[in-house]
């Protein structure tokens, strides 16, 4: 099954791609995908990425937002640092969490975490729709009005249910499942647009904030289980 897996793995042209341009992870064309169409990372934006290891989705938001953005990653994990970008350690879902991510408000906030696979597609579904809650309490806390929020999620039951719940929180909701993500997954992803609730702080009015491992050459103004493959 290894040697299968191993297989089908080096024949996906979106694997291939991503190895040749150094991207990290076939993951990346995902988010390259979903901002061409719906154009949420912009140049100096602030952006969260949750569970970015091995931070695949980071490079493409860093490379979106420009040397006067910011994107700070999070993940349980450490990786390779980004050149110009940041990295804080921690799980979402633990409280001191927030804390750490500093007052300055996001403009996007990101999440491509996915549970550990059990086998049971009950079971992993269910843990899929639970980080998404997770990241949505996390995101109402840092996000900007008007913000976005990108989360992945495994189809199910429980789908429609987390959709009627995000979806009064924000002006647009759209489930989605970009072309970049493989056949037999079962992977969407929400992607919500116009946060109702935050504040309108600008993100330029402060830069405090205890944030971690920031890389040399990172500017002066400042993924929680791991992404998947």
């Amino acid at each position: 099954m290894a040697r299968r897996w191993s297989q089908q793995r080096r024949q996906d042209p979106f694997y291939r791609a991503a190895q040749r341009e150094g991207l990290r992870s076939r993951a990346a064309f995902k988010l390259l995908e979903l901002n061409e169409r719906y154009h949420f990372l912009r140049p100096g934006d602030r952006v969260l990425d949750l569970g970015a290891s091995p931070g695949g989705w980071s490079l493409i938001a860093l490379d979106a937002v420009g040397p006067r953005g910011e994107v700070v990653s999070v993940d349980v994990r450490a990786f390779e640092p980004l050149e110009g970008g940041r990295f804080v350690r921690g799980r979402v879902g633990d409280p001191a969490l927030r804390a750490r991510l500093g007052d300055v408000l996001f403009h996007v906030v990101l999440s491509d975490m996915s549970p550990t696979i059990s086998g049971a597609y009950s079971t992993d579904h269910a843990r899929s729709v639970e980080l998404v809650r997770q990241a949505f309490l996390l995101a109402r806390e840092v996000l900007r009005k008007d913000g976005t929020f990108v989360a992945k999620v495994f189809q199910g039951d429980l789908l429609e249910e987390l959709r009627q719940e995000l979806a009064p929180e924000f002006r647009q909701l759209v489930v989605t499942k970009p072309k970049a993500s493989r056949e037999s997954s079962s992977e969407m992803y929400f992607l919500g647009r116009g946060l109702k609730s935050g504040s309108d702080l600008a993100p330029e009015a402060s830069r405090a904030g205890p944030l971690e491992a920031r890389t040399p050459g990172a500017p002066s103004s400042p993924r929680a289980e791991g992404g998947g493959p």
